[in-house]
Order: C-alpha cells, then structure tokens, then sequence
C-alpha cells in the first residue's frame, strides 16, 4: 500500500495510551474552557516520549517516557499494550542517549553529578545495559576510575552482544587518564581490552566491522588536534592529518573498505574560481584517506545552508541522509532515494503538518515516523511497509495539541549594516500582528540556531498574548561559515545590535509596540537579557535571564579541565576580548528595567552563582529584581516541577511589568 493511502487509514492506537497515560505521564491540570489558553501546567507537560527507537527487527520500541513528571526509560510492544518495562534508575541521573544491542539489550548512557575532587562536582558518564525480557542491568565499566566512561565506539548489527566503549580509569593526568578501548558484553560486563590508552588521545573512531581505525590526539599547548589512521586492525597509527582544533576534518564514518571515508567539507568559492563558478557550500564527500581526494560527492547543500550533522542509521553504522541548516526547506535530506520517496508521500497525505522518520529497523521495512506542526508538539506514529497500515504510538503532548495554537513564521530583517537576519516569529492565537506587546528571545549558545520546530517556550509566551521574536544573530549556526564568523569579536556589539535591530524591525512593520517590550532568553540568550538590561536601559521594559551568564570572565575561568580550558577560552576570546567590558555584573548601576533571574542549583552548563552574584549585586545597588532559585533544575529544566516553576515566573513577571492587554 503507497504511504499515501495509508495515512488516509490510520488504525487505532496498538500501545493504547488510555491504559498507558496512567503509569506514563504526570497527571496535568485540565486546560479550562477550550476558548481559553492552555494551562502553565499543560505546556511545562514533558514529552509522552523523546529518543524513541525500534529494535533492529522493529517490533520493540525503546524510549524516554515521561512518568511521574521526569523521564524514564522504557521499552514497549507497539503490539501489546501490557509489555512495557520500566527501567528503574536512580533519580539523580541524566539519561544521555539509547542504542539496542540486538532485540533485547539496550545501551543506557547516563550522566549524575558526583564528588570530583577538592569539593568540585561534575559529570560522571557510564553505561547499564538493560535486558527487556529478564528484566536485568548489567553495569558496564562502572569500576573505572575516570569521568567518562561512556563513549560508545561501536554497536553490532548482526545480534551478537559485544560492542566497544571507550572508558577513561583516572581524572589525573597521567597514563590512565587517556581512554582505553574495551570490548564489553552486554549480558554480563566481561571485558577484554581493545585498545590501550595513548597519550593526548581523547578520541577513538570505529568502522562499520568494529575495527578501531582512527584517533583524534590533542596538542594542548599548540591548540591543535591531529588524526591518526590505520589501515587495518593490529596496524601501527600514522598520523592521516594535522590542524587547528576546530579546522581539523574529521570523518563521520570511516568505511570498512580500506582508505575510505566520508567527510563533510566546505567547497568553492576559491580566489581564483571563474566568476560563474559555484559560491562557498557544504558537501558531504566520500574520499580517499591517503590524497584527501574526493571520490564522490553524495550531497551538496545551498549557498548558506549548513550540513549540520549526518543521521546515521540507528546502530550507527552507516550514514542515512543529512541534516540541514538555516534556510533550507527540508531540514533532514536522505540520501536513499527510497527514503526520501516515502517521507514526501507521508507529508504530501498530511495536510500541512510534517513527516520525519525519526527511526528504522535493519531491514526498514518499520519505523517510527513523527508527524508535528512548528506550532504543534505532534504525536508519534508506527509505520509497517508490510500491510502500509500507520498506527499512532503516543501523542506528545495531549494537553496541547489541538488547541488553538500560536502560528509561527520564519521572517527576515536587515540589521542597521545591511546583514540579512532570519528571526522565528510566533503571532498570539487569535490576533492579528499589529501593535503587539513583543518579547524578544535571543536563543543560547551562541553557536545554534532557532528553527521552525515546537517551542514551548515561545507558544507559552505568544498564548499569554505576545509576539514573540526569536532572531538567530550573526554567529549563529546553520546559515554558512562566514555567516557564523560574523560573530567573532561582536558578543556584546553587533551581535547585540541584531538582537535590537530585530524590535526596531518589528516595530517598523507595525507588527510591535516597541514600548512595550521586553527580553527573555536562556543561557547565551540569557546573557543578552542582562546585557541588553545594561547597554540600552531605555529599549525594554523588562528583562528575564534564565541560566545566564552575568561575568564572563569567571564562566571561561569556571569550564574545568586542564585539556579543554584553555581552548575554551580562546573561543570565548575569538568572541570578545575584552571579558570585563561587555559583562552584565559590572554595569549594574545603568540597568533601568526590572529583572528576573531563574537558575537550577543543579546546572553544570552555567553555574547558579552567575544569577546568585547579579541578584546580589542589583539588590545592593537598589535595583528591581527577582531571584528564582530552582533546587532541582538543571539547565534544560528537564522535570516538569522545573517546568512549571519557570514558566509560572515568566507569566507573572511579564504581566507585572509589560501587561498583555
């Protein structure tokens, strides 16, 4: 049966989530009267499930379920409502990432805070497997003595159970510092060592076979990185290449045949290049590791589009298809014809919402297929190429989806030197865009970009009655290389500017009051708030910073590892080098507008005295702020206490101080 056909039938839903919703969601206050805006709780609601993937034979489904307003993972029959189980891990953790080890193990990497050293905390990563029929963990380097280990080098396609980790023994520097290679059973944790550690080595690559073939070593005092390559297992490694740390190419899949792999490079656009000739864009390239020679070109991206990433298959083992930046019109490019064929014909039956193949079995004859709206969080589908019959899975988000919704458009405006700038603006439900109270949301990183993807941030805001404009600055990611380093030595400058230039846009097109605006953003984007609270006191109204850095100098001195700080700040300074002049903490006394800080005691990405010093310091200084500390948030506020807690602050603070109506 054509994909088409199918989706004009869809069956009711094989893992019944009425029976489900009781042991898999937290329970969510209704909405009210369906005219009325979702509730504060209704958007904080996690996902019904994220990182869901089939088994390699496509009749499990393993995921990350919201239960009990946190994430856990499960795995479940699409075909019998009562076989989920529940992998029962310690609340204190982080789920990183799944990967299935035949049809019944699956790889859990998971990430908890632990005593380092000295009274620091930090990140500890390592592996269970969990076994869905009996139910049993089996912890997998858990005696190494270092914080990684965790890196998942290679998985099995053919059933067997033995995959490869990379695992450091010691948080010193010194020999057992540096990851060794393992091979591990998933049944039983016996190991066998694969690879001994080798020094300035952090980085291992596998091929498809599980034959360890590269190494990324690191040059801390020069700040470069070289790749070392072996032909074949049991070869000596020479050295394939050398170059700055972030000019170094590396592959994204080395293939089994010798001297082979794809890489994604940057072509044309040279000096002495005919003036008809193509401009500067991203490939990815098949080549011959001996020459750097391409030996075939399987993808080229458009003029300012980004390759930002491969989607590999789901062992890993093999590359799929592309993933794409900034203005591309398809976000996910498969590169197997017959992928691409059947999710055009899943979208084409989908009247306006989106199809993406989120996961395959081996043979891909089923899948998990989202089907979602930028404006809708969108439910999860299971497809099965045998009979063509489309099963709904989970809907992500029943207390949303279908209500009347925020319409969400991506724009472009000119900052005030010409540089064109895509912005994500969301319109409130049932009102027209003009004269709006507006708030503007700068996106974190800096290095990432804002999509038309579900945001429930910005749906929270624009349901409460505002524009919402989310500009992706020079810098941002996604949009080209020169696009990206337009942002170096402009944080603060004009990177800021973008940020002001996009209200004054708005404002221009009759769609924002510009007196009515205020700043919001997380992390980076929260630093731009505080930032922007400071250098142009008069433009807003109100600032809310949510995990955001107020000192720039003590976040670069803070990032720990004697092997990754000092290039650390060195990106930091490519950005500004002047730390103190463009930090929020040191200009308190320009600040006008009242703020809002909101910070989780548990973020290891920005640390919480970052809010904790700014809130001080305004107090002291006689300044109208609000400090809301957050004792079990990390920084991407992943339960939904967390969730609601921000967005109830965000609500009450912007109606305090830039009412709606």
């Amino acid at each position: 049966m054509a994909a088409s056909a199918c989706l004009a039938a869809v069956t009711a839903p094989a893992f019944a989530q009425e029976e489900a919703q009781s042991k898999l969601q937290s329970t969510v206050p209704a909405s009210g009267a369906d005219n009325g805006p979702p509730s504060v709780a209704a958007f904080a609601q996690l996902p019904f499930v994220e990182g869901a993937k089939l088994s390699p034979d496509g009749l499990w489904v393993a995921g990350m379920f919201a239960i009990g307003g946190s994430q856990r993972v499960v795995v479940v029959s699409p075909f019998e409502p009562g076989s989920m189980k529940q992998a029962i891990l310690p609340d204190d953790t982080e789920i990183s990432s799944l990967h299935w080890v035949g049809n019944e193990n699956v790889l859990i990497r998971l990430r908890a805070i632990r005593p380092f050293d000295a009274g620091e905390r930090a990140y500890i990563s390592r592996v269970v497997a969990f076994n869905r029929v009996t139910p049993k963990f089996t912890k997998l380097l858990w005696d190494m003595g270092g914080q990684d280990a965790s890196d998942v080098l290679w998985v099995p396609s053919d059933g067997t159970t033995k995959v490869l980790i990379a695992a450091q023994n010691s948080i010193y520097l010194g020999k057992d510092f540096w990851p060794a290679v393992y091979s591990v059973d998933v049944t039983n944790g016996r190991r066998t060592t694969d690879l001994e550690g080798r020094t300035d080595v952090m980085d291992w690559i596998a091929d498809p076979t599980g034959v360890v073939r590269m190494a990324i070593a690191t040059d801390r005092e020069r700040g470069t990185r070289s790749l070392l390559y072996r032909p074949r297992k049991g070869a000596a490694f020479d050295r394939a290449g050398r170059a700055d740390y972030d000019s170094l190419e590396v592959p994204v899949l080395v293939r089994a045949a010798e001297g082979k792999a794809l890489v994604i490079r940057t072509i044309g656009g040279e000096a002495d290049a005919p003036k008809d000739a193509k401009p500067k864009r991203d490939a990815l390239l098949e080549i011959d590791l001996a020459t750097g020679n391409t030996v075939q070109t399987l993808y080229e991206a458009g003029e300012g589009v980004d390759i930002d990433g491969v989607r590999y298959d789901d062992a890993g083992n093999d590359v799929l298809g592309v993933y794409l930046g900034g203005r591309s019109s398809e976000p996910l490019h498969w590169l197997d014809p017959a992928l691409d064929e059947l999710q055009k014909a899943f979208e084409k039956s989908l009247n306006g919402r989106r199809a993406r193949i989120v996961s395959l079995s081996t043979n891909r004859q089923r899948m998990l297929v989202r089907v979602d709206k930028a404006n809708e969080a969108g439910r999860l589908y299971y497809y099965d190429m045998a009979d063509g019959s489309l099963r709904l899975f989970a809907n992500l988000n029943s207390e949303t989806n279908g209500k009347k919704a925020a319409k969400v458009e991506a724009m472009t405006y000119k900052a005030r030197d010409g540089l064109e700038i895509e912005a994500i603006v969301t319109t409130p439900p049932g009102r027209e865009a003009k004269n709006l109270p507006v708030v503007i949301m700068p996106h974190g990183g800096p290095w990432a970009h804002d999509t038309l993807d579900w945001d429930y941030w910005a749906q929270f805001i624009a349901s409460r009655g505002y524009l919402v404009i989310q500009p992706n600055f020079r810098g941002s990611t996604g949009y080209g290389e020169a696009f990206l380093k337009k942002g170096e030595g402009q944080l603060g400058f004009a990177m800021q500017d973008d940020v002001n230039d996009a209200l004054a846009w708005a404002a221009k097109q009759g769609m924002a009051n510009a007196k009515r605006a205020c700043v919001v953003g997380a992390s980076y984007g929260g630093y731009v708030a505080m930032w922007g609270a400071a250098r142009d006191a008069d433009l807003w109204r109100c600032s809310v910073s949510i995990a955001g850095v107020a000192n720039l100098r003590r976040e670069v001195n803070d990032f720990g590892g004697a092997l990754y700080s000092k290039r650390y700040k060195e990106e930091w300074q490519k950005m500004t080098p002047n730390f103190p002049a463009v930090s929020p903490i040191n200009f308190i006394d320009r600040i006008k507008a009242p703020m809002l800080l909101v910070h989780g005691k548990k973020d290891l990405t920005v640390d919480h005295a970052q809010s904790q010093s700014m809130f001080g310091k305004m107090k002291a200084a006689g300044k109208d702020v609000e400090f809301v500390s957050l004792p079990q948030a990390d920084h991407y506020f992943s339960r939904t206490a967390d969730r609601e807690a921000l967005l109830g602050a965000i609500e009450g603070f912007l109606r305090k101080h830039n009412p709606a109506d």
